[in-house]
């Protein structure tokens, strides 16, 4: 494995059967300190296990705290850590991320993007926001914007940014975001999103590598969660026909969909690498979609990610 540079694709021994449990496997983070989005549910679940295993103060950053509470309980009684704690979050409600932020105190070494919206229908926030760009990408953006002081306080800090191979479906469309003048079509619209996820790692990677905080884009894999709550049976069976070259969707479970997730959090295998989207525990191969594999070009885009930084900063009314 050679990660000296990028044009270098980075690869591990890990695989898309892979287990977050075996990615943490001899990692120690013990005295570190770790945010984890949506972290009730789905691979967040399995991701906050993980770093609590290492030994890793996790907190659940959850829109609903009871099951978080569940939750916190279950990862404690799993690993026998302690430190798992719970904190309200709802990524589409501004005032929300704004008072999560305000309450952290002390040092944040580890953050977990995970929390999202898939393939809803219509839906806007009270600014009038298209909810999955608002959720998955606007809220997440402020979140880690409002955390950078933590972040760069002891140096060597990662955020993860979980995006999707439904990223190829489209890139950021500047001239309408927000679905105003064009048709509303749900997976258009989480498409979107997650590109804004990878452009998101692209451009904090480079602005925030002086804090030494190294910021990464991941696919999960096809794992059924809650995540697929707007998406029917048909639906989905209607996705797997038109895979390319008829290639059958191959489920993981939770454990292995948060493998990749752990590996960017956590393993020393990435120490110092930013900027990059992987899949199945390595680096994506770049270009065009296959079998739903891959990174697209609109998603590494430079350009892209420095002008959705600003359109973003725009929309909040925030500055770096």
């Amino acid at each position: 494995m050679n990660a000296s540079t990028p044009a270098t694709r980075l690869t591990t021994p890990y695989g898309a059967e892979t287990t977050a449990a075996e990615v943490i496997s001899g990692v120690d983070l013990t005295g570190r300190r770790a945010v984890v989005t949506g972290g009730a549910s789905g691979i967040g679940v399995e991701t906050a296990r993980a770093l609590a295993s290492a030994g890793a103060e996790v907190t659940l950053a959850v829109r609903d705290t009871g099951a978080g509470a569940r939750t916190s309980a279950d990862i404690t009684a799993t690993t026998g850590n302690k430190d798992v704690h719970i904190a309200p979050l709802d990524l589409a409600d501004q005032a929300s991320v704004a008072a999560f932020v305000s309450a952290w105190e002390g040092p944040l070494h580890i953050l977990v993007n995970n929390a999202g919206v898939m393939a809803s229908p219509e839906l806007r926030t009270p600014e009038g926001w298209e909810l999955q760009f608002a959720t998955n990408h606007l809220g997440h953006f402020a979140l880690a914007l409002g955390l950078r002081p933590a972040l760069a306080r002891d140096g060597g800090a990662r955020v993860v940014a979980v995006s999707s191979s439904a990223h190829h479906r489209s890139g950021v469309v500047f001239e309408d975001i927000h679905f105003r003048r064009r048709a509303y079509e749900p997976w258009s619209a989480y498409g979107q999103s997650k590109t804004a996820n990878v452009l998101f790692a692209v451009e904090a990677a480079k602005r925030w590598a002086a804090d030494g905080i190294t910021v990464n884009a991941l696919m999960p894999g096809g794992i059924r969660t809650n995540l697929q709550r707007h998406v029917s049976d048909a639906e989905l069976a209607r996705l797997r026909a038109q895979a390319p070259g008829g290639t059958e969707l191959r489920w993981k479970t939770t454990e292995q969909g948060a493998a990749t997730s752990v590996l960017l959090a956590a393993s020393p295998l990435l120490e110092g690498v930013g900027g990059r989207y992987f899949e199945d525990c390595n680096e994506a191969v770049r270009g065009r979609l296959t079998a739903r594999t891959g990174v697209a070009d609109h998603a590494l885009d430079p350009e892209a990610a420095s002008l959705l930084w600003q359109v973003s900063h725009d929309t909040l009314g925030t500055h770096d």
